[in-house]
């Protein structure tokens, strides 16, 4: 039987071991001595709520899934029918190619193709590195055609401790914006956190909030989410993100069994927004990692 999720491409050093796999070059698992760490999908499954997906070339939604680019009108296809947006790039249900993988390190690639309503050439790169600082993740993409493109990224990692409600998680995040949304899952325009429910900047329980938001004005690089028993899983950013999206996954089933805390280069609808929308120019290319830590 052919796994759905493609190629299983495990990689373990120390007290990490993770999964990835060639469908969508998704993180299928991760986790430190013992714990799982993500929650994934088993071998022999279709990936559930873009777990683990990488988010290419736009993070999150784009309403209507229309958009205005370099003096022309694109219209993107409806993934999310209910919504009436395109949600979560085109890579993630596609087969990359795996182009090294040994012990601890998987690196992946997809030339991106021209299609209707993303009519521009990209070269794709999913790298994926465990060293004793955890699970390194770097996102990378270059303009392989001869016009500027518009261009973001993001990566969607579900957190999990086991049975851990996750009203009794720690969440801190070095967040001093926030975005509101609307029912459609666009964003509106960035405001203060402060004196407001979204401000995590000094930690504390997740408890009830139902959080499905994207979070800037980053003061720092790292995010963390601490059970009461002391289990942390860190989130390090390095070079090109700007964002975390946020969601308590109420929308699942079973809801509330895990926390998204998703990296991203833009808010969502950053394709008509503007809103730290990249531009790649002919031969450009963007880099953008992070780091999953646990303790």
């Amino acid at each position: 039987m052919r796994d759905p999720a493609g190629q299983n491409l495990v990689l373990s050093h120390g007290s990490y071991r993770a999964e990835v796999v060639t469908v969508g070059a998704g993180l299928r698992s991760l986790s430190y001595d013992g714990r799982p760490m993500l929650a994934g999908w088993p071998v022999g499954e279709v990936c559930r709520d873009y777990r683990g997906w990488v988010l290419m070339p736009w993070p999150n939604r784009v309403g209507d899934g229309a958009y205005e680019f370099g003096g022309q009108r694109h219209q993107l296809p409806l993934n999310e029918p209910e919504k009436h947006n395109a949600l979560h790039g085109m890579s993630g249900w596609a087969e990359w190619t795996v182009v090294h993988h040994d012990a601890t390190r998987a690196s992946l690639t997809l030339p991106l193709v021209p299609t209707t309503g993303y009519p521009f050439v990209l070269d794709l790169a999913a790298d994926y590195a465990l060293g004793d600082d955890g699970l390194r993740i770097t996102l990378t993409a270059t303009n392989a055609g001869g016009v500027a493109a518009p261009y973001g990224t993001g990566h969607h990692p579900y957190f999990t401790f086991g049975d851990e409600p996750i009203e009794d998680l720690t969440l801190t995040l070095p967040a001093s914006t926030w975005c509101p949304m609307d029912e459609r899952g666009l964003a509106g325009p960035a405001e203060p956190v402060d004196g407001t429910t979204w401000d995590f900047r000094e930690g504390r329980a997740i408890d009830g909030a139902v959080i499905d938001h994207p979070f800037g004005g980053l003061a720092g690089t790292v995010a963390t989410i601490a059970a009461p028993g002391g289990a942390t899983t860190t989130l390090t950013l390095h070079e090109g993100y700007d964002w975390l999206h946020v969601f308590t996954s109420d929308t699942h089933d079973p809801p509330r069994r895990s926390i998204a805390v998703e990296p991203t280069t833009c808010p969502p609808d950053a394709f008509r927004s503007g809103v730290d929308l990249v531009v790649l120019e002919p031969g450009q290319t963007h880099r953008a990692s992070f780091t999953i830590s646990g303790s």
